[in-house]
């Protein structure tokens, strides 16, 4: 419990020192793994049921040469690689959005310094001490938001892409 207790002071003193861009932070980085965790939920649990059932569609067909078969196969594969690409582009978004919002927190943040210099000069060093950690610590959070979330979209994107290649060899046209 105390260590809950100290971890939760801990951010709380980050967010005061950081200012409320990193609450926007936050928020998209909440988003953001959401979404990572539904496609990784997807792609162990949901998507070997839709795989099954396409093959089992596909292989129950008497037919699989003509020209109308070869349509109905390229209809599968490709309704299929939709359910695996869903959310990915949007992973993407937000994984690039990090830093930018990152960066709104150092223009919030200069302007603060900015203010203190135009209102008591650039003797209070303490003051603008304030601006500039509100400045850097937004970027620095939305640059590790946005490492957090590069590494595993770029492999959620790669497994779509991997599995929807598989899905096209299996479905053959050899009957």
């Amino acid at each position: 419990m105390l260590l809950l207790s100290n971890s939760l002071d801990a951010i709380a003193a980050f967010i005061n020192q950081g200012g409320n861009v990193l609450y926007m932070i936050m928020a998209v980085t909440f988003i953001m793994w959401v979404l990572i965790v539904e496609r990784m939920w997807y792609f162990t649990f949901e998507y070997r049921k839709q795989k099954a059932r396409v093959i089992d569609a596909w292989e129950s067909r008497s037919e699989r040469q003509s020209w109308y078969a070869h349509k109905i196969r390229i209809a599968m594969i490709s309704e299929t690689s939709d359910d695996l690409n869903t959310g990915v582009t949007m992973i993407k978004t937000l994984v690039a959005l990090c830093p930018l919002v990152g960066l709104l927190g150092t223009v919030t943040g200069m302007i603060e310094v900015f203010e203190v210099m135009a209102t008591q000069g650039s003797s209070n060093a303490r003051a603008m001490a304030a601006g500039v950690s509100k400045a850097t610590i937004p970027t620095m959070a939305g640059m590790v938001a946005a490492l957090s979330g590069i590494f595993l979209s770029t492999y959620i994107e790669r497994k779509a892409k991997r599995e929807s290649e598989k899905l096209e060899d299996q479905l053959t046209m050899d009957h």
